[in-house]
């Protein structure tokens, strides 16, 4: 089994939040991972040595400072009930709807769900945005969303 019941979440919370509803359709593609296979996957594609994203170095590739090509603020746009994602960012992760991404907070919580259901969720999500990384499956764009209201947008390296 690669997924835990959505409700089982510690962050479940996020979703149910009675300001920011969620449809049934997108709370099913909504899909927190199992420890196990999120360590594979935060091991695979984040990091072999850190845990979490405040303990990244040099050694990882989101701790190198030529990864990151532009900051910008995301909490003001958070702020509005209804609001889309900032342009830059939508811009930045121009993926298709169906791209599978990885929502990573840290080696044993990563969510899974799909490009079009965090944009329309992305307000949702964003309640755990302590440097948490979003990455899409083979895609090379990544985003990491600071708890001070700023997103850094950048490229793994190839």
């Amino acid at each position: 089994m690669n997924y835990i019941p959505l409700e089982e979440h510690k962050h479940a919370w996020v979703f149910r939040h009675k300001d920011l509803p969620i449809s049934p359709d997108d709370l099913a593609l909504i899909k927190p991972m199992t420890e196990a296979r999120a360590a594979n996957v935060w091991t695979t594609f984040i990091s072999q040595e850190q845990d979490h994203p405040d303990f990244f170095t040099e050694k990882e590739w989101l701790g190198q400072k030529s990864t990151w090509l532009e900051t910008i603020n995301w909490e003001k746009a958070w702020e509005k009930e209804g609001s889309a994602l900032p342009d830059e960012v939508l811009g930045h992760l121009a993926w298709d709807n169906n791209t599978t991404v990885y929502f990573c907070l840290s080696r044993n919580n990563v969510i899974e769900t799909r490009w079009d259901v965090f944009v329309r969720c992305w307000q949702n999500f964003l309640f755990m945005s302590d440097g948490v990384i979003l990455l899409g499956k083979k895609r090379q764009q990544v985003a990491q969303f600071m708890a001070n209201g700023t997103v850094k947008l950048g490229q793994k390296s190839a």
